[in-house]
């Protein structure tokens, strides 16, 4: 939300600076998140002056161009080459000097430099309206009064100010705050308590409003009151559309609007002054009804944007009887708009359904500022007012006069909302005792009336703009707010036990394995539990299915329409936003919940996910730069199941039917714990990674299921030495560690301490389809020295049922 320090200051007579306004502001929860100093027009049309033009003649090489002399002011005149269909003789106009930086939009800007156009030099530009960042008109040079001065500068000229826009962090609750005015409203209630000013609240002039003739009759019909509960309009008579006065425009550059003419600047004007969204219609498009009710499903209609859109049977419209005019309280349609030629108004002021226009809003993916503020509700007791406000200003600036007595629809009265409030109560919560007086002068000063006073318990009348205000809490912040967060003395000791014990056992190892990858370098990371569907259709596979996805049914954008079912995919994400950021060397991980849809049947379930990439250790003058690897992860992880006690039985199987592209399932007993490996090409290009991530998605709820199994043993040192021996071992390449280890171990339970891969051998010295693994086995017995004969015995037991059961053989 972006508000005009000048602005503002028509509805508070303050004398304090920008940068103290801000600090009132977010001390009363409008949060300030950037003040800048604006100017009128960016760039401040230095370099730009008033000329005149002395001579112009057309141009020998081109048809449509012209060879002007300009009078600026200087001791001589300039030439410039100039293609307006409108440039002539004795005119003044605006010229944009050699070394002035113009901005027709603030992202582009434009430097005169001197220039030779079909042979002929140039030095300068004659400017139009939108090459000044004036307006949008781009039929011809601007063409000033005979009266004007040359050589006078065009920010004098245009009468340019400079300005501070304050942006406020809106919270969605308050949309009282949504104009000028509701944030003027803070700033007087906090200067009545803290008397720091006199100030009071200046209500908008409306009393030049005045119904010249009744002659232009539209009839209003509601048919549709659920979703329109007010509705009011009035027709403007003989209107001139043109460009709006210097002030209007002024204001509205400064919150970011660009103006376009006056009837529209005035609408935009008025929503930004009170938070009110209002429309005009051409009349003669409007005819001699206004009747608002559903569309028809399927139905055609194109927007202002230009957009042709599908309508449904919940999109409420304005419509004539026979035409659809616009969607109510989104935008208006591409036919009905005021454009150059129109001549009398039809000026819409209404109460939307909140809930309404944010449907239709989402539904068409369309962000007005109209549809914000319905959306959070606007005051329903201001529509008469802005509607007022509104026509005024535009018969004054279109030099036209209000000819149709406004015909409101209010079937039902809504009325302010009465809250039972304790001062009691509101002290406890706040944590300091107030003066019953104090509060009573804060209610006074939010325009909270207070009907009866029993003592503790009183009944206060909440203003219809503070529609987010229904409830003692809400009152209780909004005295809070004002009294201020900061007046609130910290207690002198606190009380804080940092014990774990009232921790359930689960949340104490899930803080434990947090805990061990914090300490071995990885960070944790938190995502949205919505996400799109997009990521399931095009990379869900035969693991994951949209139609088994928990669908929203009021999605707040299409990147959040389903509930998500893999951490996977928005971890990614994560990885991707932080390499674009050139943090390349990551380690994360997060635990979170997933979540199904089986015909109907939701289920939920708690997972831990942990994604590697980059390099293993920063960089450093005495040591190579290792890449991670698939076996980094696995050894993390293996340390995490070793931390729970599970490490020792744990198997693993390949990889089937996964989001990855390659790697291995886990297994305990029968159970799949999860799965370890790494991003596909595919997957990896969808999302902008140039390089592999490894991803760990575990079962954390299966893996808690287990039990804990981590008991500590003891056992004293043994008094013998271990003996090792190796194998040289030839096998298929499908054959795994794992596989030789279990047989290893099945063949001796007793001796067999340890078996590990040592060496891994593939190339041209073997034939095709095989590799060589070297093994050591180490064996030991804690109370006697093992001869060689036994160990050569066992040695050779596991040789025959290695042979035996994968059809290895030993090394030559």
């Amino acid at each position: 939300m972006k508000i005009s320090y000048n602005w503002l200051k028509n509805y508070v007579k303050t004398e304090h600076t920008p940068q103290r306004l801000s600090e009132i502001l977010t001390d009363t929860g409008l949060e300030v998140e950037g003040l800048e100093k604006v100017e009128a027009i960016k760039g401040g049309l230095k370099g730009v002056v008033v000329g005149q033009v002395t001579s112009c003649v057309p141009h020998e090489n081109a048809d449509k161009l012209n060879v002007t002399t300009v009078n600026v002011g200087a001791e001589e005149e300039l030439q410039i080459v100039c293609g307006a269909p409108n440039v002539a003789e004795g005119q003044k106009v605006i010229v944009a000097t050699v070394g002035a930086t113009l901005y027709p939009t603030p992202e582009e800007p434009f430097k005169i430099k001197k220039a030779k156009i079909r042979g002929v030099e140039s030095f300068g530009m004659i400017c139009a309206e939108d090459e000044l960042g004036l307006g949008i008109s781009h039929d011809g040079i601007l063409v000033l009064p005979e009266e004007t001065k040359v050589g006078q500068e065009a920010a004098e000229y245009f009468n340019l100010s400079d300005d501070y826009q304050i942006e406020i962090g809106l919270t969605p609750n308050r949309s009282d705050a949504l104009g000028h005015l509701g944030v003027a409203r803070d700033i007087v209630a906090f200067n009545k308590v803290h008397k720091e000013e006199k100030t009071g609240l200046q209500m908008p002039d409306i009393s030049a409003y005045e119904v010249v003739e009744n002659s232009d009759k539209v009839k209003i019909n509601v048919e549709a009151p659920e979703a329109c509960t007010r509705y009011e309009g009035c027709v403007i008579s003989n209107v001139k559309i043109q460009a709006s006065p210097d002030w209007l425009k002024n204001y509205l550059l400064a919150i970011g609007l660009t103006p376009i003419n006056n009837v529209v600047d005035v609408t935009n004007f008025v929503m930004h002054e009170l938070g009110t969204p209002l429309h005009a219609f051409d009349l003669s498009k409007v005819g001699e009804q206004i009747i608002v009710k559903n569309a028809q499903e399927g139905e055609k209609f194109t927007t202002l944007d230009g957009v042709e859109r599908t309508l449904s049977e919940h999109d409420l419209m304005i419509t004539n009887g026979k035409k659809n005019l616009a969607i109510a309280g989104v935008m208006g349609g591409l036919k009905s708009g005021v454009i150059e030629d129109t001549t009398s108004i039809f000026l819409e002021a209404a109460y939307f359904n909140p809930v309404s226009v944010r449907k239709t809003a989402k539904r068409h993916g369309l962000n007005t500022d109209a549809s914000f503020r319905f959306e959070r509700g606007v005051d329903i007791c201001m529509v008469p007012f802005a509607m007022k406000r509104a026509a005024t200003l535009i018969a004054q600036l279109g030099e036209g006069n209000i000819s149709h007595e406004p015909i409101p629809y209010y079937p039902k009265r809504v009325e302010p909302n009465e809250v039972m409030f304790s001062y009691s109560r509101c002290n406890q919560l706040i944590g300091k005792e107030i003066d019953v007086e104090k509060i009573g002068e804060i209610l006074n000063a939010l325009d909270i009336q207070i009907l009866h006073n029993n003592g503790d318990q009183v009944k206060l009348k909440i203003p219809t703009y503070r529609v987010d205000v229904t409830r003692e809490a809400d009152v209780i912040e909004e005295v809070l707010r004002i009294y201020g967060f900061n007046n609130i003395e910290l207690p002198k000791k606190w009380n804080i036990s940092l014990s774990d014990q009232n921790l359930r056992s689960e949340e104490k190892r899930l803080n434990t394995i947090a805990d061990l990858l914090v300490s071995q370098g990885y960070f944790e990371m938190m995502n949205n539990s919505l996400t799109s569907s997009k990521y399931i259709e095009e990379h869900g596979g035969e693991t994951f299915s949209v139609d088994n996805a928990v669908k929203m049914l009021n999605p707040l954008s299409l990147d959040l329409d389903v509930m998500r079912q893999s951490l996977i995919f928005q971890g990614l994400t994560t990885v991707a936003h932080n390499k674009n950021r050139q943090n390349a060397d990551l380690g994360l991980f997060e635990f979170g919940k997933v979540y199904q849809n089986f015909n109907n049947e939701f289920s939920e379930n708690k997972r831990l996910s942990i994604f590697l990439t980059g390099k293993k250790e920063p960089e450093q003058w005495n040591a190579n730069q290792e890449e991670v690897s698939f076996f980094t992860l696995k050894g993390i992880v293996s340390t995490i199941l070793d931390r729970l006690g599970l490490g020792s039985i744990v198997s693993m199987k390949a990889l089937k039917k996964s989001i990855l592209e390659d790697g291995m399932q886990l297994y305990i007993q029968k159970n799949k714990i999860g799965e370890i490996g790494w991003t596909s090409s595919k997957l990896n290009k969808s999302l902008g990674l140039k390089q592999r991530v490894y991803i760990a998605d575990l079962d954390w709820d299966m893996i808690l299921s287990l039990g804990n199994r981590n008991k500590v043993q003891f056992s004293p040192l043994p008094k013998t030495f271990a003996m090792r021996r190796d194998f040289s071992l030839l096998m298929d390449k499908a054959v795994t560690f794992q596989e030789i280890e279990e047989i290893a171990r099945k063949t001796d339970k007793k001796l067999l301490k340890e078996v590990n891969l040592f060496d891994v051998y593939e190339g041209d010295k073997l034939e095709e389809g095989k590799k060589s693994y070297a093994v050591s086995f180490y064996f030991q017995d804690a109370e006697k020295t093992l001869k060689d004969d036994q160990i050569e015995k066992i040695m050779e037991k596991i040789r025959l049922q290695l042979e035996k059961q994968l059809y290895i053989e030993l090394r030559k």
